[in-house]
């Protein structure tokens, strides 16, 4: 009883995302350095991120209903969002992530 309630503490106190990628594709790997340098630069450790190669892992991706690649996924918390493409955009991606910046 004691591990869900851990999990169910550590999921409520992080961004959980899953980025689904195309193999090495340029646009993939955009993706993956933005979506890093972001986290790094704004989540501080409170994020948990699960890069998904849908040509190794179809199944997953059609699962989770991805048609576009790249996709970032924002599972918890609540609600479920979806992004699709490089993650250039930071003012854009950390609105729709909800992160709030420090002293804002």
């Amino acid at each position: 009883m004691k591990n869900k309630d851990t999990v169910r503490v550590i999921s409520e106190d992080k961004l959980v995302l899953q980025l689904y990628v195309s193999g090495m594709s340029p646009k993939s790997m955009e993706a993956i350095e933005n979506i890093k340098r972001l986290s790094e630069e704004h989540l501080a450790g409170a994020f948990e991120l699960e890069i998904i190669d849908i040509y190794k892992h179809p199944e997953v991706a059609a699962e989770q209903h991805i048609i576009f690649s790249p996709s970032l996924i924002k599972q918890l918390p609540l609600p479920r969002k979806t992004l699709i493409g490089t993650l250039a955009d930071t003012e854009k991606v950390v609105k729709a992530l909800g992160i709030q910046f420090n002293g804002s």
